[in-house]
């Protein structure tokens, strides 16, 4: 399993009325995850959807465990799981600082798309790079 974790301060602007991180957020704070998972690996977004391949979002799920407020730091620890089906699983789980306290935990799941909008399998380039990695 390929993971990688990232530090997120939550902003003002994230918070809610109550001063609490707001739910939408967590989506965020899951593709920052995500993102930063390929950045270690080599690739990115943008590269990755230069070579025709688009990874549409087909599932989602939080479970929120504890709130997370203003000017919290959290660690949001990001799993792929390489076994690299016909989508591909990330799965997440969000910590306070010291990681002794999980704020939310959740996954979600991308289709492999070309540019032309069909399902296609995870291409080969994208497969070895997870491989490599794993």
């Amino acid at each position: 399993m390929l993971s990688h974790k990232t530090s997120y301060r939550v902003r003002y602007a994230d918070t809610d009325k109550m001063g609490f991180a707001h739910h939408a957020n967590y989506f965020r704070w899951f593709e920052v995850g995500r993102s930063e998972l390929f950045r270690q690996i080599g690739l990115t977004y943008k590269e990755i959807e230069a070579s025709g391949v688009y990874l549409p979002l087909s599932e989602i799920h939080c479970e929120f465990k504890s709130p997370a407020q203003y000017d919290d730091l959290l660690v949001i620890k990001t799993d792929l799981d390489a076994s690299l089906k016909a989508t591909l699983q990330f799965n997440y789980q969000i910590y306070s600082e010291d990681e002794n306290t999980l704020v939310a935990s959740g996954f979600t799941k991308h289709a492999c798309m070309d540019s032309n909008g069909r399902v296609v399998r995870p291409p080969d380039f994208l497969v070895d790079v997870i491989q490599k990695n794993s």
